[in-house]
């Protein structure tokens, strides 16, 4: 993973690591269903940002890599892995 990427997502993670202890603390705190709804809504909307930017970095390098190498093969198995990857992703 390109470090710039790399470096990004850490720092989302802990965002979003941040946000997953106030969830658990409103419902600690038996706080309204909705508003803790609305929070887990907000988590997943921040979880596929930083899904988004790793299949990105993905596509960028390992996929472009297979496809500059000129390894038919490679190539085959990166598409592959790449359509199976969006495909548990879709779920």
């Amino acid at each position: 993973m390109n470090d710039d990427v790399k470096k990004t997502v850490t720092g989302r993670l802990r965002r979003i690591e941040g946000q997953v202890g106030g969830l658990i603390r409103m419902v600690e705190d038996d706080r309204y269903c909705v508003d803790v709804l609305t929070q887990i809504n907000a988590v997943r909307a921040a979880l596929h940002k930083v899904e988004e930017q790793v299949l990105r970095d993905h596509v960028s390098h390992c996929v472009a890599g297979a496809f500059s190498s000129g390894n038919v093969l490679e190539q085959r198995q990166k598409v592959e892995e790449l359509i199976t990857t969006i495909g548990r992703m879709t779920r």
